[in-house]
């Protein structure tokens, strides 16, 4: 039901704003595929990605103070002294790796996956803990993030729940309308 109403609702939009709707859903599918194959090649869960991406709340091409001198960069608000263990990872220069990290969503998501798969790794495998790690090893900074993440986690857990059931239910009148 759910993958007809959004056929249906892309449909709408596309009538109403051809040009547009295309760009949305191109964006939408790009997003998905960079969130799934970074998921797919560091052993995460792509909906642990989303969250932190929503917890992080980073932005394409933008790049943010820290308090301690350093700077996060992008989506995923991957923090500067990452950036010479990625161009490693990456065998890319350092100041492309940078400008990857800012400039390039999939970059950025695969970039952040690869930080978490070492934070999963340095606490054994314990996904409440690997997740503290990717944001801070300081144990007060660690519980707080943590409870962001809990909080996004089910804040988008209610929004999915009130959109299956407003699909199930608009599904439920159309079926009544015939």
């Amino acid at each position: 039901m759910r993958r007809i109403f959004m056929t249906l609702a892309f449909s709408l939009a596309a009538a109403a704003a051809p040009a547009r709707a295309a760009d949305d859903l191109a964006k939408g599918n790009y997003v998905k595929a960079c969130i799934d194959a970074a998921a797919h090649a560091h052993s995460i869960p792509p909906e642990v990605l989303l969250i932190l991406l929503n917890v992080e709340n980073g932005r394409l091409g933008a790049v943010s103070q820290n308090t301690n001198d350093t700077v996060d960069i992008g989506p995923m608000q991957v923090n500067q002294i990452w950036v010479p263990k990625l161009a490693e990872h990456w065998r890319a220069s350092r100041e492309a790796t940078y400008r990857a990290l800012r400039d390039e969503f999939c970059a950025n998501v695969e970039g952040g996956a690869w930080i978490l798969r070492r934070a999963l790794d340095e606490a054994d495998g314990d996904l409440w803990e690997g997740i503290g790690l990717y944001h801070s090893h300081n144990e007060r900074h660690k519980a707080t993030y943590r409870r962001l993440v809990l909080a996004q986690g089910r804040r988008l857990q209610r929004e999915a729940v009130a959109e299956t059931g407003s699909t199930e239910r608009g599904a439920a009148v159309t079926r009544g309308a015939r």
